[in-house]
């Protein structure tokens, strides 16, 4: 479902709390800023009045690992579903990994990225270029016209694929270093996870799934760990998820090393013991770890050892998931779940406050990719990129109510806490009360999100 509104250049935000603190007050945006927060903030006779009474404002969130499947597989997922999925979710600024067909690595792909993501208009759209050609690990991808092309690429990485031999991520720490860019990885050392399915422990001796060691992880973050500190380069680490990681992120930081880390929302909260029915939603890579890991997974976020949230939202087809476990396409739908997620594994039990909610999903991640007019503090005259949310508000998972041209969430069913009530970005309504808004116009999605 969707719906339109006109593209009001003042909207009147009534009753939010700022962070989840203090006395509620009312926000006025004018210009694609904050223009007036006050107690009792009078709306302009054209002004868009969204009631959030006792609701919580955030900053809008940035999600550094989105799949959008756009070029070549708009079967699963577009950039519009995708965008639209991301507003419904709270988010207001994506970036679209490079494993399309044709691949993004060069600068018609990444500025046709780019340029799509504007045509919709939900969501900023920022292109990962790949880090080597087709992603095969061998020759560099020419960064500096990707960073320099109109999708100002910000991001390489082959995710999907690790890139494996140490001299070329060697070479391309360096080559990023000079352009100011970063480079993430898919931390996996190759050799150690063919035919791997599962994670390597019990659960999947007992059924019968080929073994995804937690070595074949914490190998290649050992390894990039120390180039990134000869190179005097930066490195990102996607989709953390084991505990030895987060020693290694530990002992990395505390030399120096300039590394960022990421962990996605279901290596938070769910683990290997949901392998049991061989349902393919729950294929994923790197694969759920046991609850021990997702427990070290959330202290190391509330202790800022790993950086930001991340969702690795993956839509597949029916056909690639409803088949046997071990040959399900790896991947989950994480952008309208992502919040709710972290609300549940974060909030409640006090390891994060809002605040905290806003640093991990906003604030931390805008800023390592230095997007300047995200992540940004909740004042007068700083840009109206927001998201609203209930937090006293619950609702059931349904894949076949999300916004994505997919339904491959592993949380179906599920009962999960807060709900994102508007999103704006530079202050037009993007998603308002679980439908996604488009300037003057409907976009076409499968369900009402929330």
């Amino acid at each position: 479902m969707s719906t339109t509104v006109q593209d009001n250049p003042q909207v009147l935000i009534r009753g939010v709390r700022l962070y989840g603190e203090g006395e509620p007050v009312d926000v006025l945006i004018a210009d694609g800023q904050i223009a007036e927060i006050g107690s009792s903030v009078q709306a302009p006779q054209d002004a868009e009045v969204i009631e959030a009474a006792g609701q919580v404002l955030l900053p809008g969130f940035v999600d550094l690992h989105t799949h959008l499947r756009e070029p070549g597989r708009e079967y699963a997922e577009d950039i519009e579903t995708g965008s639209a999925a991301a507003a419904l979710g709270g988010y207001t600024a994506v970036f679209a990994m490079a494993n399309t067909d044709p691949v993004a690595d060069t600068a018609v792909v990444t500025d046709h990225v780019w340029a799509r993501g504007q045509q919709v208009g939900l969501v900023d759209v920022h292109p990962v270029g790949a880090v080597t050609v087709g992603l095969e690990g061998k020759q560099l991808t020419e960064m500096g016209l990707m960073s320099a092309g109109s999708g100002q690429v910000r991001m390489f990485s082959d995710d999907g694929l690790c890139v494996h031999d140490p001299l070329v991520m060697r070479r391309a720490l360096e080559y990023a270093s000079g352009l100011g860019v970063l480079i993430a990885q898919h931390a996996e050392e190759p050799r150690l996870t063919v035919g791997a399915v599962a994670h390597e422990g019990p659960n999947a001796a007992r059924l019968g799934l080929a073994g995804w060691p937690r070595s074949a992880e914490e190998s290649i973050v050992a390894r990039d760990a120390i180039l990134a500190r000869d190179a005097k380069a930066r490195v990102h680490i996607c989709h953390a998820s084991t505990a030895g990681t987060v020693e290694l992120l530990k002992w990395a930081k505390a030399q120096g090393i300039s590394i960022t880390a990421e962990v996605t929302p279901h290596h938070l909260l769910l683990d290997d013991s949901r392998l049991a029915d061989y349902d393919g939603r729950n294929r994923v890579n790197p694969p759920l770890r046991e609850a021990a890991d997702a427990q070290a997974l959330r202290q190391a976020l509330a202790d800022g050892v790993i950086d930001c949230v991340a969702t690795d939202h993956a839509p597949h087809a029916e056909h690639e998931k409803c088949c046997e476990f071990s040959v399900a396409r790896p991947g989950m739908l994480g952008l309208q779940t992502a919040l709710s997620v972290v609300v549940e594994t974060m909030l409640r039990p006090g390891l994060l406050t809002w605040r905290g909610v806003a640093k991990v999903m906003s604030e931390a991640p805008a800023a390592i990719v230095g997007l300047p007019d995200q992540g940004r503090p909740l004042e007068v005259g700083e840009p109206a990129n927001l998201t609203v949310v209930d937090p006293d508000a619950t609702w059931t998972v349904a894949g076949a109510d999300l916004a994505s041209r997919s339904d491959n969430t592993p949380f179906e069913q599920m009962e999960l806490p807060a709900t994102v009530t508007a999103t704006l970005l530079r202050g037009r309504i993007t998603a308002l009360h679980g439908k996604s808004v488009a300037a003057g116009r409907s976009v076409a999605t499968r369900g009402s999100g929330r």
